[in-house]
């Protein structure tokens, strides 16, 4: 199906945000397109933790069949082990939320979400198509140019252009929507091990001084492992030798050593992630709005990126659909109609993020009287119920669905 010159909503990114509201608004009859620049989706993706009611939310939007056909591993909780002590522990079963945290793999995920838009005539997408700038007309965006993958470029009318392009999004810089960056104190190095037999299913943040793993156990077989570096420190730790790095790792959390012995040969096993905050204070234009990364990047502490993107989605998808029904002036969907809501997720996006802060600067500790201090912190938290407070706050907040999204 080729490119259509016009349609009510173009979506650029076919991320997990980007393909399910392509797919909720073509249910409800809305001409969608939804542009990639990759030609597919089997890449590297760092956001496999959906949240409890983000697993909820996919389930009664009738995406729970593809969701058990594929498999997935249940988390039950989290735990932090500081200088070799278990000081830290979040029973997830605790939530009254009814259902367990999942990691599921994002590129199944993105193909349930299309499949579940195949076959609607509205429904249009175009893998391996780039945006290269906005179409705008008395101040308000009236559509996108696009490069499609043979150099050929289309014009394409939209009433609603929706970013959903990640953390350097190309819409937002070229809506003139320059975020304000707060870079992290350190950058982070992520690889892949195998999981051994018995392996707890629970996230493990293991922090020995200021140096720190997260460890996460990936569907089916495997565990995600993410280590702190100084912010532009990979070339240091690169001039001093794979071999350090694997020891380096090793000195945090002894249980990995035979793993990275065997599993872990060369810096083409690993991937680098530039950590940051990006805060817009601009979310919507007139024919224009941003959702997920592209609107709010978090920091990869718990995993909250895609969970955001789904509550963005959710809630942003009957709005958009009753400002197209009503006809707005110019046929363009106007930025007034999604204030009230954006004023709320930028509440809940500030929380997290305040949350993420926190946890970034105490893990940058490293001389003994702080370490001390966060290990007698911590151990106090976790004595207290207001941990499970926190926690459900973070985690847990409801994706409202519309009845007529339900499946």
């Amino acid at each position: 199906m080729g490119i259509p010159n016009e349609t009510d909503v173009l979506i650029v990114g076919s991320g997990p945000a980007g393909a399910l509201l392509g797919c909720l608004l073509a249910r409800r009859g809305i001409d969608v397109l939804v542009v990639e620049k990759q030609p597919d989706f089997e890449r590297d993706f760092r956001g496999e933790s959906l949240a409890a009611p983000s697993v909820i939310a996919l389930r009664r939007l009738g995406f729970g069949p593809a969701l058990e056909r594929h498999g997935y591993l249940e988390s039950s909780g989290v735990t932090m082990w500081l200088e070799g002590r278990r000081i830290f522990h979040v029973d997830y079963n605790r939530f009254s939320v009814g259902t367990l945290p999942i990691e599921f793999p994002q590129p199944p995920l993105i193909r349930a979400f299309h499949e579940g838009a195949a076959g609607l005539p509205n429904h249009t997408f175009a893998a391996g198509t780039r945006f290269t700038g906005l179409l705008e007309k008395d101040g308000a965006v009236r559509g996108a140019v696009l490069k499609q993958g043979d150099g050929t470029a289309v014009e394409v009318a939209a009433r609603l252009v929706v970013g959903a392009d990640g953390r350097f999004s190309k819409v937002r810089k070229a809506a003139g929507l320059d975020p304000e960056i707060a870079q992290a104190e350190r950058d982070l190095l992520s690889f892949r091990l195998p999981r051994p037999d018995g392996w707890a299913l629970e996230s493990e943040l293991v922090v020995d001084h200021d140096r720190h793993l997260a460890v996460l156990p990936t569907y089916p077989d495997a565990l995600r492992v993410s280590h702190n570096l100084p912010k532009k420190g990979l070339g240091a730790l690169r001039k001093a030798g794979f071999d350090s790095f694997r020891e380096r790792v090793a000195a945090i959390d002894p249980r990995l050593a035979p793993l990275l012995e065997g599993h872990l040969r060369s810096w083409d096993d690993t991937s680098f992630l530039e950590v940051f905050n990006a805060q817009v204070d601009q979310w919507a234009r007139d024919g224009l709005v941003l959702v997920g990364d592209a609107s709010h990047t978090c920091t990869p502490t718990l995993g909250q990126g895609v969970n955001l993107a789904f509550q963005d989605v959710v809630g942003l998808t009957p709005l958009i659909a009753a400002a197209l029904a009503r006809g707005e002036r110019d046929g363009v969907v106007r930025a007034g109609v999604f204030a009230a809501f954006l004023a709320e997720r930028r509440k809940h996006k500030d929380f997290v993020t305040g949350f993420q802060r926190r946890q970034e600067s105490s893990l940058a500790m490293s001389t003994p009287w702080q370490t001390a201090l966060r290990r007698a912190r911590m151990r106090t938290l976790n004595a207290l119920p207001v941990k499970y407070r926190v926690f459900d706050r973070l985690l847990n907040l409801p994706h409202g669905i519309d009845p007529a999204d339900e499946r």
